[in-house]
């Protein structure tokens, strides 16, 4: 594999940097991990590598929604959802799940490691991200009813000190986040649970 592949691989072989790291791209109201209750729901996410224009690169996708109550609808997150009953695993729930919305081939994934699971409160979901690279190009194809968009995105992007941002957000007609922290990503807001489970990333390859 790429050294930059057995970097990652390595890396979540060992103790993650877990919430805290998580915890620098959350808003000042999410500061403190609250405790899923007994009725959480699973789902699973994939941050899925692969090498473009000899630079390594992650999907991202840009949710759609024709759902009102969608509290995500709209927002860029990683290709994922919910666990369901034929899923052998919450890992396969991330494969099935990226297969579906981006069109990769699940088969030809490898998967490197887990990092650090994370509740979402105002869904009731505990989602579980999982690291993976392809050793090919995937010619992705989203998936209609539930992708706007397709974002590939060279990671060395996060890395970057001015991604990093924060700005204001209207996300109900009568609730506004201030200072809420982001990573500016092709003229898009990659906040909220995406932004955490992505910068526990960044940190653990730091």
């Amino acid at each position: 594999m790429d050294d930059f592949i057995n970097k990652i691989a390595d890396r979540l072989r060992q103790p993650l940097p877990g919430a805290e790291a998580q915890y620098k791209l959350a808003h000042v109201s999410r500061h403190h991990a609250p405790t899923p209750p007994d009725d959480v729901r699973q789902a699973a996410v994939l941050a899925l590598f692969y090498l473009k224009a000899d630079d390594w690169h992650i999907v991202l996708i840009e949710r759609e929604s024709s759902n009102p109550n969608d509290r995500h609808g709209g927002q860029i997150g990683l290709p994922g959802g919910k666990y369901e009953a034929g899923d052998a695993s919450l890992q396969d729930t991330a494969l099935r799940e990226a297969e579906e919305e981006v069109g990769v081939d699940a088969s030809r994934v490898e998967v490197l490691g887990a990092l650090t699971e994370l509740y979402i409160p105002v869904s009731n979901f505990q989602v579980n991200p999982y690291v993976g690279f392809t050793n090919y190009t995937p010619n992705f194809s989203p998936q209609i009813e539930e992708v706007r968009a397709i974002l590939e995105v060279p990671f060395r992007v996060f890395q970057q000190p001015e991604a990093l941002r924060s700005t204001d957000l209207r996300i109900t007609p009568n609730i506004t986040l201030r200072n809420v922290p982001y990573f500016a990503v092709q003229d898009k807001i990659v906040w909220g649970a995406t932004a955490m489970m992505l910068s526990e990333l960044i940190e653990a390859l730091r």
